[in-house]
């Protein structure tokens, strides 16, 4: 009896879900192993170099994910990139499974918790959360605090970069990669043929399928379900899928990504258990346009880099100016603060090509409570010094008027200290200004310093420029509004106890009205220089001030007007026409004109003076013209005409002697009435 040998068992019908079950594995331990990798190098020290961390690996292992599919592995980067951000600042170091261990001092440095325990004056035994610990530092301690959180955040974002370059290579190559096998699979359909496969028998095609070498089995089971709804009911079959001619190019490109990927000999056949052999998978890796997605979103997650990092270090910002502490700073703190800020957004634009907003933004609200505070007290200040200001002729400091040709000079700034010891220079009754002087007040020579605050504030920060110019318009008007009230409206009289508004006081507060409207368009100019075109409408502010300087000046003349009109009007009813000559009135009118005189000519300019002159001396013409018609004396050569001749002679030469008003024209022939 001849022994036939018995035919092979079939293969277990459970192989395929197991194959499945174990590619599910070998993607779970992909994603695992990436997020292992991203944790492990975003929270390695900063300081280390900037080199990539293990680029082979995590060139492979970024090939792996694109070849298993997994287009949401930046999403994992992401997560762990703001874990990551977060414990910068912060700094409770996150957990690093033991395979990717990192020594104890290769973590990032402990950027909040480092500063503080460095100071002694802070329990944290008592001050346990870290804002408040922030608090409690001096603001030198806390500056230099973000100057180290800027500092780790640019290198962090350096890293962020230098592995998504790696990242986004891998993807170009994988996009280069696909582009080029279409090339030659086209060339390959148009000149070559394909042979028929020689069949396998089961016992070889089982063989085959069960040591099938490449790492994605699941290529094999997917060619199979194809050809398997072909041949449905069929057993075992008797044809060989056709070999491939060309074999596709490695996606990676390159050594470093070989470990993940299959070789195109291993991927060449498969076969399914019942000994037919299959073609293999024409491409597991993702189209072009999934490709094309990928490299967007890293690009993407760079921008996200940036904005996290930003986010963090508001979150600094804002935990300082809590309780109002950024609104306290010295304008020249706040410069440093805006400075570093401004640097800082300098530098992650210039490396992210990203533009993120909220530290710019969250420095804006602080600028905005900085300049509130910086204006209140300001203006209180001026507020205090006008109500103290007794309306006196001040001297003036060699620093002021050393300030004063520094902004002639074009230097709209506040001046440098000079080192004490330097030689005393005596103060001067004038503050000399392009060849005229003026006689000023000491508030009108702080006001001069405070504007220049102002100015040197948007020269430091220029993003506060419109808001700093409505701020000064305000305390210019607050200082002409005041000045009005104390001065044309009596109320030095109750504030500083004076006991009468002096025709001085009056020629004082024009002088000084004079001197501010002098430098508005000095101030304009500067700020024009700070402001953006279309912002260039709120520059009408200074045309509107300077106005009211104007009609206030022009109400503290008319004001010296009313004073001596009123004299006149008071003086003159009384004028009799008699001996002797010159009549105790005109002598009279006399001395009060030369007390005037006195009084306002080392004050205002001689042309100030002249014009000032020319109208009392109207108004005295026009009430004694009315004095001379009620008295019924003509110009006709009698008597009284005669007398008042010698008294308007008297009058005549009083005036010309004045200083600067030997040439003025007092033409008194028109006090006589024209005969019709």
């Amino acid at each position: 009896m001849r022994l036939t040998s018995p035919p092979p068992p079939p293969p277990p019908r459970h192989l395929g879900s197991q194959l499945c079950e174990m590619e599910k594995l070998i993607d779970k331990m992909m994603v695992g192993d990436f997020s292992m990798y991203s944790r492990s190098d975003l929270n390695r020290s900063l300081e280390d170099d900037g080199q990539v961390m293990e680029k082979d690996r995590l060139e492979s292992l970024v090939f792996g994910l694109l070849r298993q599919r997994k287009l949401d592995f930046l999403d994992i980067y992401s997560d762990e990139m703001i874990l990551a951000a977060k414990s910068i600042v912060t700094q409770h170091p996150l957990p690093v499974p033991l395979c990717w261990s990192i020594p104890e001092h290769t973590l990032i440095p402990q950027t909040v918790v480092d500063s503080v325990s460095q100071i002694e004056e802070i329990d944290t035994d008592i001050v346990t959360k870290l804002a408040d610990q922030m608090r409690l530092m001096t603001f030198p301690q806390w500056f230099e605090l973000l100057k180290s959180v800027f500092e780790n955040f640019i290198l962090f974002l350096k890293r962020i970069k230098v592995t998504l370059s790696v990242v986004r290579n891998v993807v170009l190559e994988a996009l280069d990669s696909n582009q080029k096998s279409r090339l030659l699979e086209r060339a390959a359909a148009g000149g070559l043929t394909e042979a028929p496969g020689t069949p396998l028998n089961q016992e070889e095609a089982e063989l085959a399928y069960l040591t099938h070498e490449g790492l994605f089995i699941s290529d094999a089971l997917n060619d199979a379900q194809l050809h398997l709804g072909a041949s449905t009911g069929q057993e075992q079959s008797s044809t060989v899928g056709p070999r491939q001619a060309l074999s596709r190019m490695d996606g990676c490109g390159s050594d470093s990504a070989s470990g993940t990927t299959e070789s195109s000999s291993s991927r060449e056949h498969a076969f399914l258990p019942g000994g037919a052999a299959i073609s293999s998978s024409e491409d597991m890796m993702p189209s072009d346009l999934e490709l094309g997605r990928v490299a967007n979103n890293i690009q993407e997650l760079l921008y996200t880099a940036s904005d996290v990092s930003h986010d963090r270090c508001v979150k600094v910002l804002m935990a300082r100016a809590k309780d109002g502490s950024l609104e306290r700073l010295s304008s020249a703190e706040f410069v440093f603060l805006s400075q570093a800020v401004e640097g800082f957004v300098r530098d992650t634009e210039k490396l992210c090509c990203r533009r993120s907003v909220s530290l710019r933004g969250a420095l804006q609200s602080q600028a905005n409570r900085f300049v509130h505070r910086f204006h209140e007290e300001r203006k209180t200040k001026l507020s205090l010094l006008l109500d103290n200001e007794r309306w006196k002729q001040a001297e003036v400091p060699a620093e002021f008027q050393d300030l004063v040709n520094a902004i002639a000079d074009g230097r709209i700034t506040l001046p440098e200290r000079k080192p004490q010891g330097t030689e005393e220079r005596k103060p001067s009754d004038y503050l000399h200004i392009d060849g005229q002087k003026y006689a000023v007040v000491g508030t009108v020579l702080l006001l001069i310093r405070i504007f220049l605050e102002y100015c040197q504030c948007v020269n430091d920060i220029p993003s506060i420029s419109t808001d700093m110019l409505t701020r000064l318009s305000d305390l210019l008007k607050h200082f002409n509004s005041r000045s009005c009230q104390l001065v044309l409206g009596a109320g030095a009289l109750q504030v500083v106890g004076l006991k009468t508004i002096t025709t001085k006081n009056l020629a004082l507060a024009s002088r000084c009205l004079q001197l501010v409207v002098h430098y508005i368009p000095v101030i304009r100019a500067h700020f024009e220089t700070k402001l953006a075109p279309k912002q260039y409408s709120v520059l009408r502010h200074f045309d509107h001030i300077t106005k009211d300087y104007n009609d206030h000046i022009a109400e503290i003349s008319a004001k010296l007007m009313a004073i001596m009109d009123s004299l006149f009007e008071k003086v003159l009813s009384k004028y009799e026409v008699k001996a002797p000559v010159p009549s105790a009135c005109f002598r009279n009118v006399c001395k009060q004109m030369a007390k005037m005189h006195e009084a306002l000519y080392e004050l205002l300019p001689e042309e100030q003076a002249q014009m000032l002159f020319l109208r009392i001396n109207a108004s005295f013409k026009m009430h004694l013209k009315r004095q001379l018609a009620r008295l019924g004396v003509h110009h006709d050569g009698g008597p009284q005409h005669g007398l008042v001749t010698v008294d308007v002679a008297f009058y005549t030469e009083n005036v010309q002697s004045m200083r600067a008003l030997e040439k003025l024209d007092l033409n008194m022939a028109e006090i006589w009435e024209q005969k019709r």
